[in-house]
C-alpha cells in the first residue's frame, strides 16, 4: 500500500505531461499520430488497475480537456476541427480503456465464490424434492 499512492501520483503526472504534449502537437498530422501512439502505448504498457493505468488515463484526459477549454483572452489550443475532435475522442477512448481494465479488488467478500452461511441453490433444490 505504501507504493500505491506514489505510483498513482507519478502515473497521473505522466498522463498529464503526455496529454499536454499531445495537445501541443496535435495540429500537425504527424504530431496527432505520434500523440495518439504515445498515449495508447503508455496506457497499454502500464499495469492495469486503480493505481497505474487509470490515473494515467485521467491525467491525460484532464490535460487535454484543460487545453481544450477557452481562455479568458478568447483563444484556445485545441481547435474545433478534425484533429481537435480526434484528440478529444481519443481522450475518451483512453479514459474508457483505463476504466474498463481496472481489476476488482482481491480479498473482498462477495467477489466470487459462495458467501459464508448462505446455502447453495443446487443444494436447496435437491433438499426440497
Amino acid at each position: 500500500m505504501r507504493l500505491r499512492v506514489p505510483l498513482a501520483v507519478l502515473s497521473l503526472a505522466a498522463g498529464a505531461v503526455v496529454g499536454a504534449a499531445s495537445a501541443f502537437v496535435h495540429g500537425l498530422p504527424v504530431g496527432l499520430a505520434l500523440a495518439l501512439v504515445a498515449a495508447l502505448a503508455s496506457a497499454v504498457a502500464l499495469p492495469p488497475g486503480w493505481w497505474a493505468r487509470l490515473p494515467f488515463a485521467l491525467g491525460w484526459l484532464g490535460a487535454v480537456f484543460y487545453f481544450a477549454t477557452p481562455r479568458p483572452e478568447g483563444d484556445y489550443l485545441v481547435a474545433s476541427d478534425t484533429a481537435g475532435y480526434l484528440l478529444l475522442a481519443s481522450g475518451m477512448v483512453i479514459a474508457a480503456f483505463g476504466l474498463v481494465t481496472v481489476r476488482p479488488v482481491a480479498g473482498r467478500p462477495g467477489r466470487g465464490g459462495p458467501r459464508p452461511g448462505v446455502a447453495d441453490d443446487a443444494g436447496t433444490a435437491a433438499d426440497l424434492s
